[in-house]
């Protein structure tokens, strides 16, 4: 077996036979190298090879056929529009042992693979079978003319009658390839005589299909006529209003919406027939008839099953969420296991920015589904969820149905903006009227109250979105699958920035990525002194603001620098001064101690100090507090007071009034999360003792001093982390939201956790143990 080696031709769309030729014309530089290599060193031969699938643009080199066909050129001219003129010729075919590469040119080491040797008498008989087979063909098709029968008996063996027959078939492209691939001449023959006859019993089949329509076409065709004659008669006297009912009726007769759904349209222009034509009324029926005819009945798109591909659309368009992510990829899996799945119901809580909607779209693209939204934020009406009744001027249905008009299909991805911001008021309940939207028991025979019938919804895939667990709706609570989106750490903050927003913003604004740079170090700056955020939307706006200047420096100036680079000298020059300074205490004081709180920007420090001085022993509050934390200090206070012998604390200090400020108070501060904080601003006040400044606590307490388990932990600790806390005290019930936390915050700080209040008091207020927080 002789081996050599040949420069590849990689060909789509196109194939080339042995002992047949093909024309080509190239004009990329790649083509004309790889001829040119052809033409110098290996006396113009070359292998022509097809994939597997010629659709595919990118064929991994791994991927291309281990058998090819050697064609030789025969002719090459060089064109005056500078492409290149080729025609080839082929030799054999050949099989492949091994693919290379150099310089992008792919070349193979091949042997040629020679024609199978046979008995004379036989491959006599399999000629003269295939040749009666196509004489055959041919008379009965349209597209092979008489002129391959007389080729084909003038080819002297089956290999070549074979191919030259394969070349001329009309069949799909992965037949040809298999034509080539396949060396055995008699083989290739039974192939060839399969495919004829199978196209003969299709093509007679159809013969038989237009026989019995012309008979059925006949027979209605006195029907058509006088149908036609009406028409025109109906046209002649102007009668418009008779011929939009026919138009209707046909409309509706071609609609595919359940029987019912039907019967109550045909029964509405029956109605619409009977009024008078200037009866207002008419206007109603109609839009009614067109809502319900606007709707996707139907419609259903087709999911996409393969999970390999959902995961990389998914992992694209965002970083992390790995909890949603793997629900997604849960539900695909089991639905594709039992063909018969009811659709989840999503609800994705997080603090603002942090991609919850984008999120939904990016699952609505990663299923090979349509995409619908509404915002409920705000919405005190039930009838903007179930509709108004006909009877009021200017019904429509409600947000749902026009949500579904919207996405064009009957099983959209279909997200609910803002559920924890529905208002309650005389008008109605909008979150009871969600209930028969959202509960898979019920959402299969959804009624809105303009359209009067049932809809299913069981297939639509719900996905909402709210900001606060604690303002959803408790009846609401219950039939959603809550997945909690957290706030990014600044470190994932900078790999979005530099992974997903700059690619996106420099395409946008026209720039490529070699026009600006960015360090790690600027963009950290951003997130710091310029933003103030859970998610990265006010990051988006400042680099986009960076960009614009940049595009307009160079449109104004056509000599400024076509590469930027930012860096920490001229950030200021782009986005100003900065607008987030860092309060950071560089001494320790008493009364004062740092609390955490989860704020609309995501987790904080809330420092905490207190003062007294001579009145009645009253409790002042500063700083903008919720009402909660404002029962939290009277609890803490109280707390106090019933123990202050375990504290050491006089009880003639509460003759005094005690005022409690929260600084940086124009950050609304709300939830029970503050009460360990408060006693131990007040201990600290009372007993005239410093409270070390780089730790932080949270947990809310009860008057008998137990710590109690609060929300929120990871935004919390994300927070004093970015403030150069060392120490947190977290409720012993909130050990578990530790895995939460990313690994890079939790190695810089040590954790306590505590049930009881005096737990925090022996180790803060302790001298014994003051030094380890102060190291």
């Amino acid at each position: 077996m002789v081996k050599t080696n040949l420069p590849v031709l990689v060909l789509r769309n196109m194939f080339l036979f042995p002992s047949s030729e093909i024309r080509l014309e190239f004009d990329d530089d790649k083509a004309k190298e790889l001829l040119s290599l052809a033409e110098s060193y290996y006396d113009n031969h070359l292998l022509i090879v097809v994939p597997h699938d010629p659709l595919e643009l990118d064929v991994d080199m791994a991927e291309l056929p281990k058998l090819g066909v050697i064609g030789k050129i025969k002719l090459k001219m060089d064109m005056p529009n500078g492409k290149i003129r080729v025609v080839i010729r082929g030799r054999g075919r050949a099989k492949v042992f091994a693919y290379g590469v150099d310089d992008d040119i792919y070349e193979a080491m091949i042997s040629k693979i020679e024609s199978t040797k046979l008995d004379p008498k036989e491959e006599l008989a399999y000629m003269r079978t295939l040749n009666k087979t196509l004489e055959n063909y041919v008379n009965n098709v349209s597209y092979i003319g008489n002129a391959v029968i007389s080729q084909a008996q003038s080819v002297g063996t089956l290999n070549r009658l074979t191919d030259l027959i394969a070349e001329n078939l009309q069949t799909s492209m992965t037949r040809k390839i298999e034509y080539v691939e396949e060396t055995d001449p008699t083989k290739r023959c039974q192939m060839l005589i399969d495919d004829m006859k199978e196209d003969l019993e299709v093509i007679h089949l159809e013969q038989e299909i237009d026989i019995k329509l012309n008979k059925e076409l006949e027979e209605t065709q006195k029907e058509y006529i006088l149908k036609e004659k009406i028409r025109l008669i109906k046209e002649e006297l102007n009668d418009s209003v008779e011929n939009e009912m026919d138009v209707l009726k046909e409309k509706i007769s071609n609609l595919s919406c359940p029987e019912i759904v039907k019967n109550r349209l045909e029964n509405e222009i029956k109605k619409m027939e009977t009024l008078p034509s200037v009866s207002p009324e008419i206007g109603i029926i109609k839009a009614y008839i067109d809502w319900i005819m606007n709707l996707p009945w139907g419609i259903y798109t087709k999911d996409q099953k393969d999970l390999k591909k959902i995961k990389k659309i998914l992992d694209e368009s965002h970083f992390g969420l790995d909890s949603i992510k793997e629900r997604i990829l849960e539900y695909i899996a089991v639905s594709t296991h039992t063909n018969n799945l009811k659709s989840p119901i999503l609800c994705l809580v997080g603090p603002p920015g942090v991609g919850k909607t984008t999120l939904a779209r990016s699952i609505a693209k990663a299923l090979n589904r349509n995409v619908t939204k509404i915002s409920v934020g705000g919405i005190n009406d039930e009838a903007e969820i179930v509709g108004h009744r006909r009877t009021y001027v200017g019904a429509l249905p409600g947000k749902i149905i026009q949500g579904l008009k919207k996405a064009g299909s009957f099983n959209p991805v279909f997200v609910i903006d803002e559920i924890d911001k529905m208002t309650k008021d005389i008008k109605g309940d909008p979150a009871s009227a969600l209930l028969e939207v959202l509960d898979p028991e019920q959402n299969a025979y959804f009624q809105d109250h303009y359209i009067e019938e049932e809809i299913d919804l069981s297939k639509v895939m719900f996905i909402l979105t709210a900001n606060y667990i604690n303002q959803i709706p408790t009846e609401l609570r219950d039939r959603l699958e809550i997945i909690e989106v957290s706030s990014y750490t600044e470190y994932e903050k900078i790999d979005i920035c530099k992974n997903y927003i700059l690619p996106t913003e420099l395409k946008s604004h026209g720039l490529k990525k070699e026009n600006v740079k960015f360090s790690d170090s600027v963009i950290l700056k951003i997130i710091r002194s310029y933003t103030k955020e859970a998610g990265v939307r006010e990051l988006t706006r400042e680099i986009c603001s960076i960009l614009r200047k940049i595009v307009k420096e160079q449109m104004l100036d056509k000599k400024s620098p076509k590469k930027v680079t930012i860096t920490l000298n001229n950030l200021t020059d782009y986005l100003g001064k900065e607008k987030f300074v860092d309060i950071t205490y560089e001494k320790e004081y008493v009364g004062f101690v740092n609390g955490m709180a989860y704020t609309s920007y995501g987790g904080d420090i809330l420092p905490l100090e207190a003062t007294s001085f001579k009145g009645e022993g009253k409790l002042i509050l500063t700083g903008n507090l919720g009402d909660v934390m404002k029962e939290s200090a009277s609890i803490a206070l109280d707390y106090i007071k019933a123990n202050h012998k375990k504290f050491n604390i006089d009880s003639k200090s509460f003759i005094n009034d005690i005022h409690i400020h929260a600084p940086e108070g124009a950050i609304p501060k709300d939830g029970p999360s503050a009460g360990v904080a408060l006693v131990t601003c007040l201990v600290s006040l009372l007993t005239n003792t410093k409270v070390p400044k780089n730790i932080a606590m949270t947990g809310e307490i009860t008057l008998r001093g137990e710590v109690l388990p609060v929300g929120g932990i990871k935004e919390k600790v994300i927070g004093a982390h970015r403030n150069h806390i060392k120490t947190i005290f977290l409720p012993e019930a909130n050990k578990r939201d530790l895995d939460d936390i990313p690994d890079n915050v939790k190695k810089d700080i040590k954790f306590f956790f505590v049930k009881d209040y005096s737990e925090i008091y022996q180790r803060v207020f302790n001298n014994q143990l003051l030094n380890l927080f102060t190291e």
